[in-house]
């Protein structure tokens, strides 16, 4: 059995702004059902990348294929595939969160039960609503519902939870976790890196308009970035710190020579945020321009 064509394939993306390289060499593939975070800071490139992608803009050189077409050659059959979730949408909000569902339904051959989708982002009790009588995090949720109404291969998630209280943001995590299970591809964006870590199978960093790490959420950085750290409290209480691959035998240690646990003990395990912010330290930003 051959092996099945990624869903993204990027290689050796450019896109500059006369002198000025937004994105400088970009390449990466997405494997069917898999949920693919692209992380940066901002003005690094990576909202740049993502708008190529969904064939909002185009590119300057390099070679992109999204459910095996050219975003600058996509037309209506191959955008009804997609699902996109803005960072935000510029809906005027005239209409009830059940009217502009309904329209949006509408659009699509095979879209998914109105009403389950409005009770899938939790806005049952507000289906009869206004949007423009929501709250932002209200309407961020309707945002999330016309990105999946379409029923998408491919989900395009940029930011899709900001406004969300916590427990929203847990709801929607269940949510994005359903869709995967159903097979659907996910390229998610979040400045919250817990939510990343929670939600994708792999993530690729952007810096300076350039990838500076891909893989694996648990192998981001390599092995040395996830050495952990024990903290504690000397006799004199000075606050010291010991990286060690083997943080249980140091603590033994610890607790044999001080005749007793250490004061402030700590054991504490890098997230993908500490990694994050350790690759993104040295790394450049680029002016993210319009054209």
């Amino acid at each position: 059995m051959t092996q099945r064509e990624p869903v993204v394939r990027v290689r050796e993306l450019r896109k500059s702004y006369g002198r000025l390289a937004a994105v400088a060499g970009v390449s990466f593939d997405i494997a069917h059902g898999e949920t693919f975070a692209l992380l940066g800071p901002n003005g690094a490139g990576k909202s740049t990348t993502i708008e190529i992608l969904e064939g909002y803009r185009d590119r300057s050189g390099g070679e992109v294929s999204v459910l095996g077409i050219d975003p600058q050659h996509g037309g209506l059959d191959w955008k009804a595939r997609l699902g996109i979730v803005l960072q935000s949408s510029g809906e005027s909000g005239n209409v009830t969160v059940l009217e502009q569902l309904r329209h949006f339904a509408g659009f699509y051959p095979n879209p998914r039960d109105v009403d389950e989708v409005i009770a899938a982002v939790g806005l049952q009790e507000k289906a009869k609503t206004r949007i423009s009588k929501l709250s932002g995090g209200q309407r961020r949720r309707v945002d999330v519902a016309l990105g999946i109404i379409g029923r998408p291969e491919l989900l395009f998630l940029d930011e899709p939870t900001t406004g969300f209280d916590p427990e929203a943001r847990r709801e929607f995590w269940v949510l994005i976790r359903r869709l995967k299970a159903e097979g659907t591809t996910i390229l998610l964006t979040t400045h919250y890196l817990d939510e990343a870590a929670q939600l994708s199978d792999r993530a690729g960093i952007i810096t300076g308009g350039a990838l500076i790490e891909i893989g694996a959420i648990h192998e981001i950085g390599g092995n040395d970035a996830r050495v952990p750290r024990v903290r504690w409290r000397d006799s004199a209480g000075v606050l010291r710190e010991e990286r060690t691959k083997e943080p249980g035998a140091l603590v033994t240690s610890l607790v044999t020579r001080l005749e007793g646990e250490p004061t402030g003990l700590e054991v504490i395990r890098p997230s993908l945020e500490d990694i994050y912010l350790e690759l993104v330290r040295d790394g450049g930003t680029v002016e993210e321009v319009l054209a």
